[in-house]
């Protein structure tokens, strides 16, 4: 009988390869975590604009409640009702109109 050698199976790596390798499970362990992050940040933007959107909201409404009340005090009843609480009276002929 005649007996054959065995044989190692051995691979022949290529150079680089391990670099490679090691390039691809880094990628693979890489890009989901970016996603992530890159995720949250995109969600803590859209939170802080949802804020600044309702405090923008809410100054709004209390510039127009303030521009009423200026409205409301510059009325001719109410400077006139202010008038008689300080003993002003209304004496027309004091009043002179000019015209252009």
């Amino acid at each position: 009988m005649i007996k054959m050698k065995k044989r190692k199976n051995t691979k022949v790596r290529i150079k680089g390869e391990k670099f490679v390798s090691i390039l691809i499970v880094f990628a693979l362990i890489a890009f989901p975590i970016a996603t992530v992050l890159t995720k949250a940040v995109l969600s803590e933007t859209n939170i802080a604009l949802e804020k600044m959107k309702n405090e923008i909201k809410n100054q709004e409404e209390v510039n127009e409640s303030l521009s009423m009340q200026v409205d409301e005090l510059a009325s001719l009843d109410k400077i006139e009702e202010v008038a008689t609480e300080k003993g002003l009276s209304y004496n027309n002929s004091n009043i002179k109109s000019i015209h252009e």
